[in-house]
């Protein structure tokens, strides 16, 4: 197992690799740039002051080279949109946070409720409990965030007015990059589980379901072995594997934050920034984020690699057979 997880250490290493360079040349080959000449109203002299100062006169290559310098020493280089120029690092290390405050209640919201309501619908297949969760999880595939998002200021928010009383509907309270009330993370919390709560109930109840049809479900219950038993030591543990290979990469997402989410609450997030990062062509930034993102996938799968033999240690991974 040590081996094994060394061995995706380092293909994960080669993976952020082909990331960074990908994105640098895919970002440098857009016309433009963050100081181009008219855009902020610099001169040509200052401009190029400018360029120079940054390095962004030198050949892409040579910037592509000089940057693979600067991360082998962690050096993600400074902000070229934010005044002050401060280092990418800081600016994440301020902005993360909430997302991550976010992103978490999320993950507890959407998974606690979602596998009980996965569960209690394959219990009761095809009876009313069921079509109701299979119809509440069709809603919130399909229906955009930000559709819920507006329902939500609608009718908790203007109608009944507590966006005067309630800083979340117009976005949270914030004292040093953190939000300070539990009721603001209420309506993003909601509007932001709503997505992966209805994909996690949907694959809880396909997963236990096919768990419930097999033999060895009804060689137990002959044995007489009790319904609680049988749920527990048998059917959630084979349904575990399908669930954690579709469930565990929605993590990421939750903890990298969504634009329209963050938009409509007013929430300082990194979803928001780094999209506005692409827009102000923060090129040190965009890098930096990529980098993050591509790691949080990396390190998702790798987990979910590991759980595997954790739930059925039948599965070996880095075997001759494969891995999960």
């Amino acid at each position: 197992m040590t081996g094994y997880i060394l061995r995706r250490a380092i293909s994960l290493i080669f993976v952020l690799f082909a990331v960074l360079t990908v994105v640098f040349f895919l970002m440098n080959a857009i016309p433009g740039g963050p100081y181009q000449f008219g855009e902020r109203g610099y001169s040509q002299e200052a401009m190029a002051n400018i360029l120079a100062k940054y390095g962004l006169d030198k050949p892409v290559t040579e910037r592509y080279v000089n940057y693979l310098g600067d991360i082998v020493r962690l050096d993600f280089g400074k902000s070229t949109a934010v005044p002050g120029n401060p280092p990418v690092t800081e600016l994440i290390a301020q902005v993360w946070p909430v997302t991550l405050h976010v992103g978490l209640y999320t993950i507890l919201v959407s998974f606690g409720l979602g596998l009980v309501m996965g569960i209690v619908a394959a219990y009761y297949r095809n009876s009313w409990v069921d079509n109701t969760v299979t119809f509440v999880a069709a809603l919130g595939i399909t229906i955009p965030s930000f559709i819920i998002a507006t329902w939500l200021l609608l009718i908790f928010g203007f109608q009944n007015g507590w966006g005067r009383s309630h800083t979340v509907i117009i976005g949270p309270v914030v004292e040093g990059g953190f939000p300070i009330l539990a009721w603001d993370y209420f309506l993003p919390v909601i509007t932001y589980a709503l997505a992966p709560l209805a994909l996690v109930a949907r694959y809880t109840r396909s997963s236990v379901a096919d768990a419930m049809s097999a033999d060895y479900i009804r060689t137990a219950r002959a044995k007489g072995l009790t319904e609680r038993t049988i749920m527990s030591r048998h059917v959630m543990r084979n349904a575990l594997i399908p669930m954690v290979t579709v469930l565990l990469p929605q993590i990421p997402n939750l903890l990298t934050g969504s634009l329209f989410i963050e938009v409509v609450y007013g929430i300082p997030g990194l979803g928001k920034f780094f999209v506005t990062s692409i827009f102000n062509r923060d090129y040190p930034m965009i890098m930096a984020l990529a980098l993050l993102i591509a790691a949080l996938w990396g390190l998702t799968y790798l987990i979910t690699d590991v759980l595997y033999t954790l739930i059925d240690p039948r599965i070996r991974v880095g075997s001759s057979a494969g891995s999960a």
